[in-house]
């Protein structure tokens, strides 16, 4: 059994945007929300309640997954976030590092939701010991209406 796994996964839409991330376990995922958790006592109710500092497990989790990327081209950017490239040219390459992976999952919902999907599929890691490029996340085939 080991802890973490990587693979280089393509991200649907964005031909050429392949991005390597790592497989979370259930451990590690609990250890890394109990980093960003305080708990604190609530006079009112006199009750421990948590609560979850989202910055910081944004941060951790991007961290934790988001190893690097390849391909990214600013015009992807358009289809992720509301951004204005007016003076930049679309075709250049986004570069990769910790605060442009944070900013994509801290405020693209379909780059946050794709990452939550294939980081928990263990479909996507299984191969060799080094992960290595696989297949897009699995899809169900369209049924034919013949």
């Amino acid at each position: 059994m080991v802890d973490t796994k990587s693979a280089w996964i393509e991200f649907p839409e964005a031909p050429g945007l392949e991005v390597e991330v790592n497989n979370l376990s259930r451990k590690e995922i609990v250890n890394l929300r109990k980093r960003c958790v305080t708990t604190k006592f609530n006079r009112k109710t006199r009750i421990m309640e948590e609560d979850l500092n989202e910055e910081k497990f944004v941060r951790e989790f991007t961290k934790a997954t988001v190893v690097n990327w390849k391909g990214f081209k600013l015009k992807y950017l358009e289809d992720l976030l509301l951004v204005d490239l007016t003076d930049n040219d679309p075709e250049t390459e986004l570069e990769f590092n910790l605060e442009n992976a944070e900013m994509l999952v801290n405020n693209s919902t379909e780059f946050d939701n794709w990452l939550n999907e294939v980081v928990f599929d263990l479909a996507n890691f299984r191969g060799g010991s080094e992960g290595g490029v696989v297949a897009p996340p699995r899809r169900m085939a369209k049924q034919s209406t013949e």
